[in-house]
């Protein structure tokens, strides 16, 4: 759909709230299925300004637009993108991206990458760190388990403050819990004994500061991408979270030899995550002007949009699965040196499987994601890579027994790659399919059912482990089967997309097209 360059009226209401960033927008779940339905014939009208029986048909959306080119001649912008004159009097919407977007993206990357290596600091050196505390295995385990459950118990909180605040003040509350929560974990390797308990208290306050950044990639994008970058945007940002893990997974069993190294360990982690939560007090809160029509849109209540979501089945059909995988992603990821060691491969293996899991994801994902950026074709990825996923679980079980580690690797690269292109291509759908529910809604439930299941995954998995008379001992058989059972009944939820969802619509993007923002439209101004 198109609107005329020349005849869009302006209002100074409108003009005022946009100088604010506000541009005069009311609509409903049921307006907007509305301007849907009825932006063929709102595109067709020739003349916007014309009367009022053109205005009905934009499905009573009014907003002032800016342009710095237009056909019938040229205006001049200031710094910000804001027009300041035309030959003609008239404007016709145009939407500006401002370079500073990246500071904000960048520090997002920054902490998703030292949150996710906090919570895997001890996994790959799981048996090393147990002999330090004079414990067992399985109680390390639960430095992970004890990370993903303070997910949930943060997730309201986040919920509140994205919607809110937005994403600068979550940003910034997860870098205070960083800080506090990596500094503790040292004094409790300082004090003599070591104290499992500060420890401990000291993971979970870091837990606590992961759904700030881990749910708030959706909404940052929202607010600060265009239509045509706001896949790659939330990939860039979402799929940090399990690089930091891979570093950890790599990294990590090369600095400790022995038991005695452990508080290094602490100590260099610590540091690097210190460094990176500093520039979050410094990213701006929100872009000057508006970046697209969806972005300016004033959402319903909290309690309305979860109210909406409860009632859509294909969010149901889709987060189904997404908080399965990660999930069981994250159980892997947790559990990888105990699903291999006990067939001889070492941790340091067991490490480069889990950085393998990772890297490769995150390629796939950095080739995938532009694509979808370009061709909306969600729907499609999903049903192609969940059976895919289901399958890479079903494979691992027969990896281990193989005594080859290339088996482990070869499944964890596929497996990786398949996991990370779903990630943002689902976190991106669920904002198209269920729009207007803000984006944060929709991510934070997932990525929270996606923890919680995770930290079960991890308790299940260690009470199927075998005891000393396994054969091989402490092997966890049983665990790759059950994660390969769970894993293979979610598929049918992805293929019924769209056969039990009632359709398949982009709302937002079909929005933003009725508004009339045409592709290559927006550009980058100011800074």
């Amino acid at each position: 759909m198109s609107v005329d360059k020349r005849q869009i009226n302006h209002r100074p209401s409108e003009e005022r709230l946009l100088s604010q960033g506000q541009p005069a927008i009311e609509m409903t779940s049921s307006a907007i299925d509305r301007s849907l339905e009825q932006g063929a014939s709102a595109s067709s009208a020739q003349t916007l300004g014309h009367g009022d029986s053109a205005s009905k048909n934009q499905s009573r959306v009014q907003e002032q637009y800016t342009d710095n080119e237009d056909s019938q001649g040229l205006r001049r912008l200031d710094s910000e993108g804001t027009a300041l004159g035309s030959e003609t009097g008239l404007e016709r919407p145009i939407y500006k991206v401002y370079k500073r977007r990246w500071f904000g993206l960048i520090q997002l990357v920054l902490l998703n990458i030292v949150v996710s290596w906090d919570w895997l600091t001890y996994a790959p050196v799981t048996n090393t760190t147990a002999t330090f505390f004079n414990t067992d295995p399985t109680v390390i385990n639960w430095l992970s388990t004890a990370f993903l459950f303070a997910f949930l118990f943060a997730s309201p909180f986040t919920l509140y403050t994205l919607h809110h605040s937005g994403p600068r003040l979550s940003i910034i509350t997860a870098s205070i819990l960083i800080l506090v929560g990596n500094w503790l974990r040292y004094a409790a390797m300082r004090i003599q004994p070591a104290s499992f308990a500060l420890l401990m208290v000291a993971q979970i306050i870091i837990g606590l500061a992961q759904p700030f950044v881990l749910s708030a990639p959706t909404r940052y994008s929202d607010l600060w991408f265009s239509p045509r970058g706001r896949v790659s945007a939330t990939a860039v940002a979402s799929l940090a979270n399990p690089f930091g893990g891979a570093l950890g997974q790599l990294i990590d069993p090369f600095l400790v030899n022995g038991p005695s190294d452990i508080p290094n360990l602490t100590l260099y982690v610590a540091i690097i995550s210190s460094v990176a939560t500093l520039p979050s007090f410094f990213i701006p809160a929100k872009p000057p002007t508006p970046v697209s029509p969806s972005s300016t849109h004033l959402q319903p209540s909290i309690i309305r949009q979860v109210s909406l979501l409860t009632h859509s089945a294909n969010f149901w059909l889709l987060s189904l699965p997404f908080a399965v995988y990660v999930g069981f992603f994250n159980s892997l990821s947790s559990l990888l040196v105990q699903f291999l060691t006990p067939y001889n491969f070492s941790e340091t293996e067991s490490g480069i499987a889990g950085a393998l899991l990772i890297v490769v994801g995150l390629v796939a994902a950095a080739i995938t994601s532009p694509i979808i950026d370009r061709s909306k074709r969600y729907v499609l990825l999903i049903k192609t890579l969940v059976p895919i996923i289901a399958l890479s679980y079903l494979a691992f079980i027969w990896a281990p027994p193989s005594y080859n580690i290339v088996a482990p690797y070869l499944i964890c690269a596929v497996l990786g790659a398949a996991s990370f292109s779903l990630v943002p291509v689902a976190l991106e759908w669920l904002v198209e399919v269920n729009w207007p529910v803000g984006p944060e809604v929709g991510s934070v439930i997932c990525w929270a059912g996606g923890q919680a299941l995770g930290g079960i995954f991890i308790v299940v998995s260690d009470a199927l482990g075998a005891g000393s008379n396994g054969i091989p001992p402490y092997n966890m058989h049983k665990a790759l089967v059950f994660q390969a059972v769970i894993a293979i009944s979610v598929v049918p939820c992805a293929f019924a997309i769209g056969w039990l969802g009632g359709g398949v619509h982009n709302r937002r993007l079909e929005f933003d097209k009725g508004s009339g923002i045409r592709s290559g439209e927006v550009e980058a101004v100011g800074t």
